[in-house]
């Protein structure tokens, strides 16, 4: 069979302010590249003052942040990464 690459947008479930590090002096959770699982945390999302973590909900290679900022204002179902699937035709 032959393999296809899908790519999946991860949007945000919430709308409020994303953090896309757990601290302002910590790392961020997910770079570009990385590779993500179901429950990867990608980020948080503060909601009058609660934090709340978002999971990534696929798995994924080589991701890449549609929302650049360390932390943003956002909608809710903004899109914040895409990250890429490999599968095989009739497999989805």
């Amino acid at each position: 069979m032959e393999d296809v690459m899908a790519v999946t947008e991860i949007l945000s479930p919430l709308p409020g302010v994303f953090y896309r590090k757990p601290a302002p002096d910590s790392a961020p959770f997910l770079e570009n590249g990385d590779t993500v699982q179901e429950s990867t945390v990608i980020g948080l999302i503060e909601i009058m003052k609660q934090f709340n973590e978002i999971h990534a909900e696929t798995t994924g290679t080589n991701i890449q942040w549609i929302c650049p900022y360390i932390s943003r204002h956002l909608l809710s179902l903004n899109p914040l990464l895409a990250c890429c699937r490999r599968y095989s035709r009739g497999e989805r």
